[in-house]
């Protein structure tokens, strides 16, 4: 009996601290410590739908924030990541295209910090166009600012964007030199590098994706936002180095969006690596089922070459 009893105290210790440690190792903040900019007031409010297949979609975002997803004790190398989850402009991918994602940059010592970013809303924004890189650009901000907190090198802090919030991303690293938004402040919002997955780069009318250009500009967007919005014109020699991966036979994001995104780094002198395999479709997320490579080891080679798991 008195040995049933310490098994069960035992296993209940256990369960406790993992919980503990759990909790310690996610922390959710938001992304602004005063007035939201670029907001007004609403009866818009935040919305989340679990699908029949688990998956996780929060539409609405107001209070836009960060969940920060650190590695296990001792194996932090001072690296971190921003993602983006994606979700056509219209909600986004908490989940597959998130957390799971930040707990397998954990697995490589990578700090990471899902974002949860404002999608455009005419309701909620005065100017929906600058909403999500608002956002990114302060979790940028904020990370740096608080590099210290986390035991991260400034230097080498990235971002990563799927799908729409691929194009976040991009848009994120060629926007850096002049940051939207008031009082911007003397911090650098440049990521340290782009990892960008089937990612929407170009709104050009044979490239885009209707549902995030419509979003993200209306249905009737002028030719100079068109361009503005459309990565790969942007792209030039102060591009952070990029990481791109796209199915072939991608039918929501066509394959071109990644190919011209890397043949403008090409031009303009940008370290890049592209990945594209012949099937996967839209939106695998972590795995892509039809291939037994993982585009997660590619990324770690990437981020080894680069000296970016190097404590």
């Amino acid at each position: 009996m008195r040995n049933s009893y310490f098994f069960r105290l035992a296993g209940l210790l256990l369960l406790t601290s993992g919980r503990l440690l759990a909790q310690q190792s996610q922390q959710t903040f938001p992304l602004y410590s005063g007035s939201i900019p670029n907001s007004i007031p609403s009866a818009v409010q935040e919305t989340s739908l679990t699908l029949p297949g688990g998956g996780v979609r929060v539409s609405n975002v107001v209070q836009p924030n960060l969940t920060a997803f650190l590695p296990a004790a001792g194996t932090a190398n001072g690296t971190a990541v921003i993602i983006c989850p994606g979700g056509g402009y219209a909600r986004l991918s908490i989940d597959s295209e998130g957390y799971d994602v930040a707990k397998r940059l954990n697995e490589m010592g990578v700090t990471a910090f899902v974002l949860k970013y404002r999608l455009p809303n005419d309701q909620t924004q005065p100017d929906k166009s600058v909403a999500p890189l608002l956002d990114a650009q302060q979790a940028l901000r904020l990370v740096r600012q608080q590099a210290a907190k986390y035991s991260l090198n400034p230097e080498r802090i990235g971002i990563m964007g799927f799908s729409a919030g691929g194009h976040l991303a991009a848009t994120a690293g060629t926007h850096f030199t002049q940051p939207v938004g008031p009082n911007s402040g003397p911090v650098s919002v440049r990521p340290a590098f782009l990892v960008l997955m089937y990612p929407v780069i170009s709104f050009s009318d044979t490239l885009k994706h209707a549902g995030s250009r419509d979003n993200l500009l209306g249905k009737t967007p002028s030719a100079d936002q068109i361009r503005q919005y459309s990565a790969e014109l942007q792209v030039s020699a102060q591009t952070p180095p990029t990481f791109l991966v796209h199915a072939e036979d991608d039918k929501t994001v066509p394959v071109n969006n990644s190919i011209v995104f890397y043949q403008a780094c090409l031009r303009h002198g940008v370290p890049a690596e592209l990945h594209l395999y012949p099937k996967g479709g839209h939106g695998f997320g972590l795995n892509n089922k039809t291939t037994k490579d993982l585009w997660t080891d590619r990324l770690r080679n990437w981020f080894d070459a680069n000296g970016w798991l190097t404590k």
